[in-house]
């Protein structure tokens, strides 16, 4: 009877309405069209493409993330274009020109704040995430890279130029606090953390090495790990940066690209030793773990950008190798790991493969795609 009764306290409405224009989240995602300033809309379940977002500006290096309820899409602009896309209306809400080189952005822990990094004046704004307003700039006179948030609404930055890690603490937004760890090493290039958010990782450009930082401890500053890997031996040149978001945390292990070598450093974030090299058939750009940490799958730069090549964790080897396309840029996993989506910008497509079998199962139209963000594999990935 009391479900009776509060059943009947319910507008006719709600217990009548169709629900046939009704979409979840969870299986949504977005493939950057570089080229065409747009994004596409893509849900993995049927593996299809549903909707187009454009006018978001030069997207040659775009980056995005998302709220925390799945429904937004903040996608960062070379242009110093910041976006908030509505990804069921498939609309721009709000879009704000917030610098003149963007090169990245991060949401907080509570989902309330997201944090542009720029080139061009250097630093990084914090915006409102519901109305991007500005509430903050932090000004660090130089390029910001490898911005990432962590626990305690922080945002961890390195300086191109400087040679530094910042690390904001953005409890007050408003007035977020700063901490500077200098001599980190020669011209970190980018930056990861650890899916945990204990660790933030530095790539070194400028030497053989990277710099880690114990989030837990920062007042203890940045200690080097992998210092001189190729020591006597001379670097090939570089054609394409590798990019750390793409490092793959599988297990106690991490998966590299070095820097001008033909393969892949693994490196033991218990003793945060190296553990391991790969020999791979070209200089690698990504390295990405399939979830449940068994296989890693890796793209590259030129000549030997139409192939990816998979690792075996536990064989810690090569053990297979596909042509998705032409120029492969990116790529991206279904949160239980059975699907990989591939783009491959100069064959104006993404293709997607069945990771027990490496069947290809579909393969969608799209305008020179770069990167892929799926909506609920950014959320189980934690920081």
């Amino acid at each position: 009877m009391k479900t009776l009764v509060l059943l009947s306290l319910l507008p006719l409405g709600v217990l009548s309405c169709s629900t046939s224009n009704l979409r979840g989240t969870g299986d949504l995602g977005v493939v950057v069209e570089r080229a065409a300033g747009s994004i596409m809309l893509v849900e993995t379940t049927q593996r299809t493409a549903i909707g187009r977002v454009g006018g978001l500006g030069d997207l040659s290096h775009a980056s995005i993330v998302f709220s925390r309820d799945a429904r937004y899409a903040y996608v960062f602009g070379r242009d110093g274009g910041l976006s908030k896309v509505d990804l069921l209306s498939a609309r721009i809400e709000r879009r704000v020109i917030q610098s003149g080189n963007a090169i990245g952005g991060a949401i907080s822990q509570d989902g309330r704040l997201v944090a542009a990094a720029n080139y061009t004046p250097g630093g990084i704004r914090i915006f409102d995430a519901g109305t991007l307003e500005l509430l903050s700039e932090v000004s660090t006179g130089a390029k910001v890279v490898g911005i990432v948030d962590a626990p305690g609404n922080r945002f961890v930055f390195s300086l191109f130029e400087a040679g530094e890690i910042w690390i904001v603490d953005a409890s007050n937004p408003r007035n977020p606090s700063v901490m500077r760890l200098a001599d980190i090493g020669k011209q970190p290039y980018d930056g990861f953390v650890t899916p945990d958010g204990r660790h933030y990782i530095a790539g070194l450009y400028g030497e053989d090495g990277l710099a880690l930082v114990d989030l837990w401890h920062p007042e203890r500053g940045a200690r080097r790990v992998l210092a001189g890997y190729g020591r006597g031996e001379e670097p090939l040149p570089v054609f394409k940066m590798p990019h750390l978001r793409g490092w793959a945390a599988a297990g106690r292990y991490l998966f590299l690209p070095a820097i001008g070598r033909h393969e892949v450093l693994v490196l033991d974030r218990i003793s945060w030793t190296e553990a391991a090299r790969i020999p791979l058939r070209g200089q690698p750009v990504f390295a990405v773990a399939q979830p449940g940490g068994r296989r890693v799958w890796v793209n590259f730069a030129l000549p030997h950008n139409d192939a990816v090549q998979v690792i075996d964790v536990d064989a810690m080897k090569v053990v297979k190798e596909l042509r998705p396309g032409r120029a492969v840029l990116h790529l991206e996993f279904t949160p239980r790991g059975e699907q990989a989506w591939i783009s491959s910008r100069d064959d104006d497509a993404v293709a997607v493969y069945d990771t027990a079998t490496y069947a290809e199962l579909a393969r969608l139209a799209a305008a020179k795609p770069s990167g892929i963000f799926l909506t609920s594999r950014a959320a189980m990935t934690g920081f």
